[in-house]
């Protein structure tokens, strides 16, 4: 308890604890986010880590830090500790500062995207089992009803969503990618898949409009994974499926820049926290291997409670 009292009794890290409640940064980040030298971050960060307040994972050669749930004491005094925010003199330049580092890691995923629409298929074969998880993806998927799919790519899983479902809508945030996709919905004659230009944090659809939501290769570049998953529950209808096929944990750090990656895969216990705070149930979890050279996919389904 008196570590936790005293690692808090400091404005810089009661500003720092704040910002990393909203989000998973790299020290880099919080230092634009704070307007601070890295040293001082970082050691205000190594005093917070040391008294459980936060945690930090590594994920090549960056490192994240959160809000921590190590110390019992700060997870006891955390929804009170959340209610005062507001109070912090800092705190709305602070939010300004992580929309805007948010927007930046958006702006990269968008313009990688567009500048490669045409070759993403190839790139995709080339690193991942595509048939072998793409096929188990689909025997997971309801039959009928409406189909979302969030990040479509050039469009290659809609043709087969299609097959098994009443009406299948598909949202992307690269114009580029969704006008190959829309090409590739011509070249097969397909009129029934409606195509939308959307945010996976700001999906274009009114609420409890789905009954089942694809996320296909998405999440390990979405700027914050937890938000994707709130806002996927949020046009889910109760009962509603959620099936996700995204890269396990790897260190193919290249993929940061190859790749314009956010994240460098994900654990299986990492995506079951998270879908299990974003609201879903009965979350379950299966990792299908690759070949030589492809990284392996987690395929994780939950429900919308």
């Amino acid at each position: 308890m008196l570590d936790v009292l005293k690692a808090l009794a400091d404005p810089c890290r009661l500003r720092l604890t704040a910002v990393l409640l909203s989000g998973e940064f790299t020290v880099q980040e919080l230092t634009r986010i704070m307007g601070m030298g890295q040293s001082r971050i970082s050691r205000h960060l190594k005093i917070l880590t040391e008294a459980g307040v936060l945690t930090v994972k590594r994920q090549g050669t960056w490192s994240y830090y959160r809000a921590g749930t190590d110390s019992r004491f700060f997870s006891a005094m955390r929804i009170a500790f959340e209610q005062e925010l507001e109070l912090l003199a800092e705190r709305k330049q602070d939010l300004a500062a992580v929309a805007a580092v948010l927007d930046e890691r958006r702006r990269r995923s968008q313009e990688f995207f567009n500048q490669h629409a045409r070759q993403w298929d190839d790139l995709a074969r080339t690193l991942l089992p595509v048939p072998e998880y793409r096929q188990q993806l689909l025997d997971r998927l309801p039959q009928g009803g409406t189909v979302l799919e969030i990040g479509i790519g050039t469009g290659g899983l809609l043709i087969e969503l299609a097959a098994k479902s009443a009406k299948v809508i598909g949202v992307d945030h690269s114009p580029a990618m969704l006008e190959e996709a829309r090409r590739r919905m011509a070249d097969r004659g397909m009129s029934g898949v409606e195509l939308r230009l959307g945010e996976m944090t700001h999906l274009p659809l009114p609420d409890a409009s789905t009954g089942c939501v694809v996320a296909n290769m998405v999440l390990h570049h979405a700027a914050d994974p937890l938000a994707v998953l709130s806002e996927v529950r949020r046009v889910l209808t109760s009962g509603g499926v959620l099936l996700i096929a995204d890269l396990s944990r790897h260190e193919r750090e290249a993929a940061r820049e190859q790749l314009a990656d956010q994240w460098l895969g994900f654990e299986e216990a990492e995506l079951k926290g998270w879908l299990e705070e974003a609201g879903f149930a009965g979350v379950t979890c299966k990792r299908v291997d690759g070949g030589q050279g492809q990284e392996a996919v987690l395929l994780v389904q939950g429900l919308c409670s």
